[in-house]
């Protein structure tokens, strides 16, 4: 009697954990089909379409959905963004929000949440990943240099002063480049250096000097070859070539405006929108109404492109057959669309008031423009340049995608 008693209460409990198994299964299927009301993006999907835009006045920024077109949320908290830039890590889920009042955050696009903040300078202007994804580099304006943390926790590793003779420089032209490298330029120093953050707590530096006057931006092309430095102070460009066996810098397009009056300058353009489509590079010109054309072979020049008013962002669709052009005040209404085989403008667009920028999904069939002083992003297409939606967005510049996340340079 006892030992069928025993085996009884065995069965029993057996039972009852078997239940206890099945409702706890059927609790984590039940889990798992809907999404968690903590997440803006459901669990079953990836990052692959997810974007950005900041919202410079408010300090937020709007999680947007590229392929549905829509905007899925909005994160609050970012402090001053009214000049931000964004880089994402190697898969998307996560970014990094370089703010105006020298903020880094980091901010979980799935959730919505904001994992990490550290301020790490006075005055930032952007900033960048490395090729494995472990490091994020800073470039400041204020106290200058820049500056390494660890992407996953936010410690700082290392600072990199910019001093040249004695005197701290203001850093721009931050970029990538293969083997956890980064490249910059010293805006008030006229140099160009590359860290080497193999070991991220003992950079080693290389220098070049005499690069020409105030570099204000740069950009590195599509194959992490060229690093090319636009200049302010002066007609030109400097530009290394990363592949050669002993690095140098080489003055391209010396005095491409000379004998000729510049007009005012009303924005500096940003070279990192530069378009490089097929073995043409296409660069807006400094305080004039055109843009040029250069052979990134011979790095010649072999064209010029008027245009409605002074280049801000000229950006080639993915394709490489059209470049898309904004403009400065008075003309920052105004989007233009070159077709680099014809090297003629195709379109002119009048998009809202104060077009910030402008972002190609990954294969081109679309783009994103920020209007900030219509509050809105107009999405268009960039075949018919009919609108496709709207979306609603508080004063907003920059618009970036995760397909940033696998390209050299962003």
């Amino acid at each position: 009697m006892k030992l069928s008693a025993m085996r009884l209460a065995l069965a029993f409990r057996f039972s009852t954990l078997l239940l206890a198994a099945g409702l706890l299964a059927g609790c984590a299927t039940s889990g798992t089909s809907s999404p968690s009301s903590s997440l803006l993006v459901p669990p079953e999907r990836g990052n692959g379409d997810l974007g950005l835009v900041i919202e410079r006045e408010s300090g937020t920024l709007g999680v947007l959905d590229t392929t549905a077109r829509t905007r899925l949320g909005t994160v609050a908290g970012l402090g001053d963004l009214s000049h931000a830039s964004v880089v994402f890590s190697r898969d998307g889920a996560l970014a990094y929000v370089f703010g105006r009042d020298g903020g880094l955050t980091k901010v979980n696009l799935r959730t919505g949440a904001i994992e990490g903040r550290v301020m790490q300078a006075g005055n930032s202007i952007g900033g960048a990943i490395s090729t494995d994804g472990s490091l994020i580099v800073a470039q400041n304006y204020q106290p200058g240099g820049v500056k390494v943390f660890d992407a996953r926790t936010l410690e700082q590793l290392a600072d990199i002063p910019a001093v040249v003779d004695g005197k701290a420089s203001r850093v721009v032209g931050l970029a990538d480049i293969p083997r956890n490298r980064f490249i910059f330029s010293l805006f008030d120093a006229g140099q160009i250096w590359i860290a080497d953050l193999a070991d991220p707590r003992q950079p080693k530096i290389q220098k070049f000097a005499g690069i020409g006057k105030q570099p204000y931006d740069a950009l590195i092309t599509p194959d992490g070859r060229h690093y090319i430095a636009g200049l302010f102070g002066e007609d030109g460009l400097a530009k290394i070539d990363l592949w050669a066996p002993e690095p140098k810098v080489e003055r391209i397009l010396p005095g491409y405006g000379k004998g000729q009056q510049p007009l005012p300058v009303f924005k500096m353009p940003h070279l990192r929108g530069w378009a490089v489509a097929g073995r043409h590079a296409y660069l807006p010109a400094v305080g004039r109404h055109e843009v040029l054309v250069v052979d990134t072979q011979t790095w010649q020049e072999v064209g010029r492109i008027p245009v409605a008013g002074q280049p801000v962002f000229v950006m080639a669709r993915p394709d490489g057959r059209q470049v898309w052009v904004n403009f400065a005040v008075p003309d920052y209404d105004t989007v233009q669309v070159i077709d680099t085989q014809t090297r003629q403008i195709v379109q002119r667009l009048k998009p809202g008031k104060a077009v910030l920028h402008m972002e190609f999904t990954p294969r081109g069939d679309a783009v994103w423009i920020s209007t900030r002083d219509d509050h809105r992003i107009s999405v268009i297409d960039t075949q018919g340049f009919k609108t496709l939606a709207t979306l609603p967005a508080k004063s907003p510049s920059g618009i970036f995608f995760t397909s940033r996340a696998a390209r050299t340079g962003f």
